[in-house]
């Protein structure tokens, strides 16, 4: 092989596992909670903690969604966000973007989500829920090929009735 060839094969594998060490960089504990943790101050809601169990919790129903990679929820005593991608370069970041970004379907006025958005505004009152004061989150890299990230929450949100701020 070539000093040239060589050269470019060790370049190329530099850049491949620069990469791998951002992408794992990005699903710190820090990570879901500063992600969190802006979007509950945009709303004047106190920043939530890292916790443990929750975390545990959370490995657990995400290693056992490994298999499949489904959005199906755990039924578990936990408020709960999932998230699905279709490749393991995406990060805890975008996952609880995902979730933030759902607030342009829901209407504080009325405490609803837009009319064919019942689903999708859910995520986003869960992040932000003035009651909620502890996360914790896990990812699992699916058998597929997918991701699977669930956040769990304590106390849960998304009481009906109550305002999530």
């Amino acid at each position: 092989m070539s000093v040239t060839k060589t050269l470019a094969l060790v370049m190329a594998c530099v850049v491949v596992l620069t990469m791998q060490g951002t992408t794992l960089a990005q699903n710190t504990q820090q990570d879901y909670l500063d992600t969190h943790n802006v979007a509950r101050s945009v709303v004047g809601v106190a920043d939530i903690e890292w916790n443990n169990t929750l975390q545990a919790y959370a490995e657990d129903y995400a290693n056992k969604r490994r298999g499949d990679c489904s959005l199906t929820h755990s039924g578990g005593p936990y408020g709960e966000n999932l998230y699905w991608a279709p490749t393991t370069s995406f990060t805890a970041i975008d996952a609880v973007k995902l979730w933030v970004d759902e607030k342009q379907y829901y209407d504080y006025q009325s405490n609803t989500c837009s009319k064919g958005q019942l689903l999708d505004c859910g995520h986003y009152t869960q992040v932000v829920w003035r009651d909620t004061t502890q996360v914790g989150c896990a990812r699992a890299e699916c058998n597929n090929g997918g991701l699977f990230i669930i956040c769990s929450y304590y106390p849960r949100g998304n009481v009906i009735g109550q305002w999530p701020y």
